[in-house]
């Protein structure tokens, strides 16, 4: 099937405003052009740190769904992504050093617990694979739109959070995505109309939680 015609591509353009809100907000706006709060920037840093601990359930509990037929590339795609999630838990925890936040002290906003809580029912069994795998590819896809804004030429990114741009928006993360988005596409085009209405809603509440997690994260002087 043509790229522009893929599942997922007509729903990009059926919720693109929705999709532009979720990876165009002001909370990586204000990274690119270098005005961020850098205590908004800790208080993302502290609940992202939760929030992964979540994903990492939430992304092994594809293994099991996964098909008989599905071939080799495809499982080393997903763990690919666990292995790269174990990685990123190591980076969360370095870079909290390096802010000085105490990751075990950090109280998990509301926000925070809502989109864990969201990961947790994705998780379960009446779940189909091609939701599962179509949620996977959307919270991984936003994340690159946003951040590859961060680490654009004419960007302005503060030297201290360069690093953490470049972790959501290098050349291996993308190709990461667009394995995931074919994968995504694979599998809604061989399910049946539910499940493909199930999955979009799904994405649109993942971008709707996205919205919400940059919202959480945009604070005044004093947050923590």
């Amino acid at each position: 099937m043509d790229e522009r015609g893929s599942i997922t591509s007509q729903w990009l353009r059926r919720h693109n405003a929705l999709y532009q809100a979720a990876t165009r907000h002001p909370f990586i706006l204000t990274i690119a052009d270098g005005s961020i709060n850098f205590q908004c920037f800790k208080r993302w840093l502290g609940q992202d740190y939760h929030f992964v601990k979540a994903f990492v359930r939430f992304l092994a509990s594809l293994l099991p769904k996964m098909p008989k037929e599905a071939t080799d590339e495809e499982m080393d795609t997903l763990l690919g992504g666990i292995v790269a999630l174990r990685d990123e838990i190591y980076w969360f925890r370095s870079e909290a050093m390096r802010w000085t936040i105490q990751l075990d002290l950090v109280s998990i906003k509301v926000t925070t617990q809502e989109y864990c809580e969201f990961l947790e029912q994705l998780s379960q069994g009446n779940f189909e694979y091609a939701i599962a795998v179509t949620a996977l590819w959307a919270i991984e896809f936003v994340y690159y739109e946003s951040f590859a804004l961060c680490t654009q030429s004419n960007a302005k990114t503060p030297t201290e959070l360069r690093e953490a741009c470049e972790r959501w928006s290098n050349m291996e993360f993308k190709n990461y995505c667009v394995l995931l988005k074919g994968l995504a596409d694979k599998y809604l085009e061989g399910s049946n109309l539910h499940v493909r209405q199930k999955a979009e809603e799904i994405f649109v509440q993942i971008l709707k939680q996205e919205i919400k997690f940059w919202d959480m994260s945009t604070c005044d002087e004093n947050c923590i």
